[in-house]
């Protein structure tokens, strides 16, 4: 559905914070050839905003969990929301994609934010499953505990399914990668963009119907690939969570922000291949 036409498009960014180097296929496809490339991984927070609202999707990791998981941290995620001239302490509402420790450390950096999570995802990181170690490993504890104490101080928002949080801007679960996993889609000058976050960590997932490794529900994670596609405007709309391509097809927002943030609400350079 396209919002009527005096609803103001929001301007859609992503900012690179961290990146992980050295995998193989077998690390991003479950059953990928170790003679295959592989590719490298970006970790991204990603920024809605309008004149009327602002949303930060996600809060990224520090440097406690980069040091511990070996992953290269380039900057702090409010150093890269500063680099917009975004204060992360004025931001009103924060979505959560999921819970695992590269999408929601750093909740103390937020500290007037209300954070949106899926009911599922909440019950899913506190519930039986992490008695599995398999299912456990993408969490940090503390993140848990951070949110848990969030939620006690009366700043988390739930939701079921599908939400409108402002004209143009919809949460919808789809799970699959967590139990509660959601994208978001936003209303932008080209359209609508999904911001699938973890629903596919690379293009090459969802294009070639290969599932990621870390998995919850593997056909949850496929149907989640339909959906993506249903709520965007094409094929080109939809922005996964991890793929170094997103920095390479899309341009940055200033010629000083170039490798630091990118404009998602303009078309891609091109799409790659399957």
């Amino acid at each position: 559905m396209v919002p009527p036409s005096t609803t103001e498009p929001f301007e859609l960014f992503a900012i690179r914070y961290a990146r992980h180097t050295g995998r193989t296929i077998a690390d991003n496809v479950i059953g990928g050839d170790l003679h295959e490339a592989g590719s490298d991984l970006e970790y991204f927070i990603w920024v809605a905003k309008r004149s009327d609202r602002t949303f930060v999707i996600d809060t990224g990791f520090g440097r406690d969990q980069a040091a511990q998981r070996g992953r290269d941290l380039l900057r702090k995620p409010i150093e890269g929301l500063a680099a917009l001239g975004i204060d992360a302490a004025r931001v009103e509402d924060v979505v959560i994609t999921h819970l695992h420790y590269d999408h929601a450390g750093t909740l103390d950096d937020f500290s007037g934010a209300r954070f949106h999570v899926q009911d599922a995802e909440a019950a899913y990181a506190t519930g039986r499953c992490m008695c599995h170690d398999f299912l456990k490993v993408p969490f940090h504890v503390e993140d848990i505990v951070s949110f848990v104490r969030h939620l006690y101080a009366g700043r988390v928002c739930f939701h079921d399914g599908v939400s409108d949080l402002a004209q143009g801007l919809s949460l919808h679960r789809v799970g699959g990668h967590t139990a509660g996993l959601q994208v978001v889609r936003v209303w932008t000058r080209r359209g609508w963009v999904v911001i699938a976050s973890d629903a596919s960590h690379l293009y090459m997932n969802m294009r070639s119907q290969r599932a990621f490794p870390a998995v919850y529900n593997i056909g949850d994670l496929l149907e989640g690939y339909r959906a993506c596609h249903a709520l965007a405007e094409g094929p080109d709309h939809v922005i996964p969570g991890h793929d170094p391509l997103v920095m390479a097809l899309y341009p940055p927002v200033s010629p000083d922000l170039e490798g630091i943030a990118v404009r998602l609400d303009v078309p891609p350079r091109q799409l790659p291949q399957a």
